[in-house]
């Protein structure tokens, strides 16, 4: 999927978001048979009757809007594996110029950038490099920069983890204010203000679905872009271990 369409799917996302918490609060009413009236809830209602848990899922719904599109920035090839760069690259190691590899690699930070300057730390420092070490070298800072932009894409998991439980607690929380009215008060118990209270309680279980559903499928997504990217870094690196040892 290119950058342009990654962009176009996330924004879908977010409208469809929107929509439904719109249409949700448009639709989610209070009646009064005895009055014969009838109070359409706005959404800045809604939110105020969901109570404090809705400013952290608010802020959860933020942050993974920040992340979206920061992924979408920064997990593309070119911050990866610049290939106008890499070609440079290959080409100073094809000479010996490490000095000017190495200042290539400082010009450019990236993945691949830091697999390269710790197998000339290596090579520098020993004159007659073993291959076998250097891949094991390799290996290792690759495995570092590709567990880091795995860790990156985790933080939508654990947003599409912990937001629907904030979602839960605003219910359980709801329910037990509303079960508490009417023990505290037999005489006026109505089973209409019972569900009043269960329907407004389940305000914050909404809100969370709406916003880890997105997250979760933004994960999927860049999940499935980091596990490309790393094969990329990876397929890199296999070139410039071939370029070292020559």
């Amino acid at each position: 999927m290119s950058r342009k369409n990654a962009v176009i799917w996330g924004c879908l996302l977010m409208l469809v978001a929107g929509v439904v918490m719109v249409a949700y609060a448009q639709e989610l009413q209070l009646g009064d048979n005895e009055a014969g009236l009838e109070e359409n809830m706005s959404f800045v209602e809604v939110f105020k009757k969901g109570g404090l848990l809705m400013w952290p899922i608010s802020v959860m719904s933020i942050l993974g809007v920040a992340l979206i599109m920061y992924f979408i920035m920064v997990l593309r090839p070119e911050q990866i594996v610049p290939q106008a760069w890499f070609d440079e690259l290959r080409d100073d190691l094809s000479k010996r110029k490490l000095g000017d590899a190495r200042i290539l690699c400082n010009q450019k930070p990236s993945p691949i950038s830091a697999v390269t300057v710790a197998a000339l730390d290596y090579v520098e420092d020993t004159g007659r490099p073993e291959s076998s070490l250097l891949k094991e070298i390799m290996e290792g800072e690759g495995i570092r920069q590709a567990t880091r932009l795995q860790n990156q894409v985790q933080y939508l998991q654990d947003i599409a983890v912990i937001t629907p439980m904030f979602g839960l607690l605003g219910t359980v929380v709801g329910m037990v204010q509303a079960f508490n009215a009417v023990a505290l008060d037999l005489a006026k118990a109505k089973p209409m203000l019972l569900a009043a209270g269960v329907s407004l309680a389940l305000i914050t279980t909404a809100a969370g679905l709406i916003v880890a559903i997105p997250a979760m499928i933004a994960y999927s997504y860049f999940r499935n872009r980091t596990a490309s990217l790393i094969g990329r870094l990876e397929t890199a690196s296999a070139d410039l271990l071939t370029q070292l040892v020559k």
